[in-house]
């Protein structure tokens, strides 16, 4: 597979590569929104420093060069951190998996259904022949995305990383192919709310 994009937008939602100077609007929307967070997100448990948020900004730029995930922060037309977005490799043989979050502040509307979009289109662009998006069972809004873009639920099994707060161990899987992916852009497939 090819390499992503550094950017993606649709018009109104943007994704960009992470960069060094987003350390501290990261720390600021991470701190703002941890309770928020901290029931599914395991880095988000007993808080998040600023050291926390240096080691995710290497990190990431590690795992981009080495082509192991794509992060990328979810930026307002402001250019204001709303929360991040990526594909990553770990689950192997031409598949990428979305992960996703976003602050408190800037839920409910649909910023992650429109990026976990940007991010579908752009894994099957560079080459994916499947896209994942996985989540725990306890995670409601979490699957209503993979719902609303036309990917099929194909089962659970217990959480391969560790989760939150309130996670259940059990996580939930949804997958979309190319084909399908076209298939719901076209219109022939509902895509939900």
């Amino acid at each position: 597979m090819e390499e992503p994009a550094p950017e993606l937008s649709d018009g109104e939602v943007l994704l960009r590569r992470w960069r060094e100077d987003d350390l501290v609007p990261l720390h600021r929307v991470v701190h703002d929104s941890l309770a928020h967070l901290e029931p599914f997100m395991p880095w988000a448990v007993g808080g998040y420093s600023e050291a926390d948020a240096a080691e995710f900004l290497r990190t990431s730029a590690r795992e981009w060069r080495d082509g192991e995930a794509y992060g990328y922060a979810n930026v307002s037309a402001e250019g204001e951190i709303l929360g991040a977005a990526s594909l990553m490799s770990r689950i192997g043989d031409g598949c990428l998996e979305i992960g996703y979050w976003l602050g408190k502040q800037h839920t409910g509307r649909g910023l992650v259904t429109r990026a976990a979009a940007l991010l579908t289109a752009e894994a099957f662009r560079i080459g994916a022949n499947r896209v994942e998006i996985r989540h725990d069972a306890a995670n409601e809004r979490s699957g209503l995305v993979p719902s609303r873009l036309g990917f099929t639920r194909v089962g659970s099994g217990p959480a391969d990383l560790p989760g939150g707060v309130a996670s259940t161990g059990v996580h939930v899987y949804w997958r979309i192919t190319a084909e399908e992916w076209v298939s719901t852009r076209s219109g022939s497939r509902p895509r939900g709310g």
